[in-house]
């Protein structure tokens, strides 16, 4: 995939056939969702994929988030729902009634988005998720990184293909200009809505978006920045298969939601990625953090994590949560996901909470270490306790937000 001498020109059928065929497999008729702005990017992505389930026997739906942050915001969302029909593809508008302007106004809007989006494919069962990122995207998304101080492995920048619960998401147009995806819809007659929050100068991305002074998205500093992800990606999914090939050979992981750790050491990234996990945490854990700790594995807390004799399961250290930072009780609603570990796999009767079992765990102390039985997730209504051990494991699936070894990191595949 080269931005070459046409990097100008409309996007082709044939190559957007090989950019996808990256990213496969893919069944014999593919369903596949789009998540549409109304933006040419994402309007350009829909008018591609149609012609390419087209020619799988396929299908294509046009997910439409109106996020209600502008007045304007619905009557852009029917707009592009119009617009998407009158090109042949169905669409569905999705509405998000939890976002509020304040602190971290792009994270949470983005997050918000992923959870209908991907709510939505799981509804309807389809599996592949695309959303319009492009080269430019790519490149803001790297020196965003940058200035943040982000390691190796945040340079990499967005990943073509990301594997989660209920979908795969897919960014086939990484190394895509955008300014062929604006010349993809002027070749087939389509306009698209400007949205004015990319012109925004409060917004960090629209700033880095004006310095680049790229507005066609295939300069130099674009490319560089691109070829500098991919380079990183390839060694960060190099990186993640060795880590998860030294978590399969020193490392036990339990349904129950801990670990036991059977060596005396491990890598700071390996660590790294346990805490993560049995911490339920959000976000990355500093592998800086934990060097001294990974070369002399022994008892302590790290990050909403313990590190515990291992007891009846012989040599080595259990890895558990931290009893006094697991989440307080939340409504029992379908698929919650309690202390961000803990996702509710069945329906339960109104006026229910998830919260940890707690004081309630005596009777576990033959069956679970008490420090792992008091952080396992019951169902209450009115203070009563409902769960039974260990109907647990039946009501709840140990899901962490983040996996200790999960699909490596797939980056952009060919070359730029």
């Amino acid at each position: 995939m080269q931005l070459s001498a046409d990097r100008r020109d409309a996007l082709k059928a044939a190559e957007f056939a090989a950019l996808m065929d990256g990213l496969g497999p893919f069944e014999t008729q593919p369903l596949v969702a789009v998540a549409v702005s109304g933006g040419a990017d994402s309007l350009a992505t829909a008018l591609l994929l149609r012609e390419w389930v087209a020619g799988r026997g396929g299908g294509v739906l046009g997910l439409v988030v109106d996020h209600g942050l502008r007045a304007e915001s619905a009557a852009e969302a029917d707009l592009t729902l119009r617009r998407l029909a009158g090109i042949g593809i169905p669409a569905e508008k999705l509405t998000l009634t939890d976002l509020a302007r304040g602190p971290s106004l792009a994270e949470r809007a983005r997050l918000s988005r992923h959870r209908v989006l991907e709510a939505e494919c799981a509804r309807r069962g389809i599996l592949h998720l695309v959303f319009g990122h492009h080269a430019g995207d790519q490149a803001e998304t790297v020196a965003m990184r940058l200035l943040a101080g982000s390691a190796e492995a945040g340079l990499a920048g967005m990943a073509a293909l990301v594997e989660t619960l209920s979908v795969r998401r897919l960014r086939p147009l990484l190394a895509i200009p955008p300014e062929r995806l604006r010349a993809t819809l002027r070749a087939a007659g389509i306009d698209w809505v400007e949205d004015p929050s990319n012109r925004d100068p409060s917004q960090q991305r629209a700033r880095l978006r004006a310095l680049r002074s790229d507005p066609a998205g295939d300069g130099l500093a674009t490319r560089a920045l691109v070829l500098s992800a991919q380079a990183r990606g390839v060694a960060r999914a190099r990186r993640e298969a060795e880590i998860a090939e030294e978590l399969a050979q020193n490392v036990a992981i339990y349904p129950h939601g801990y670990a036991h750790l059977r060596q005396s050491r491990l890598s700071p990234e390996a660590l790294a990625a346990l805490v993560g996990m049995i911490s339920g945490a959000n976000f990355p854990v500093s592998v800086e953090r934990l060097r001294d700790l990974a070369a002399d594995l022994r008892p302590g807390t790290l990050a909403g994590a313990q590190l515990v004799p291992a007891g009846r399961y012989g040599p080595g250290l259990l890895m558990v949560r931290e009893p006094a930072a697991c989440e307080g009780a939340v409504p029992a609603r379908e698929a919650v996901l309690w202390d961000g570990r803990w996702r509710l796999s069945t329906a339960v009767p109104e006026g229910c909470d998830v919260g940890c079992w707690g004081d309630d765990t005596p009777r576990l102390r033959e069956i679970l270490p008490m420090i792992i039985a008091r952080c396992l997730p019951v169902l209450r209504r009115n203070g009563v306790l409902l769960t039974k051990y260990p109907a647990v494991l039946h009501e709840f699936v140990f899901s962490p937000a983040r996996s200790a070894a999960s699909a490596p990191f797939f980056p952009l595949p060919g070359s730029i």
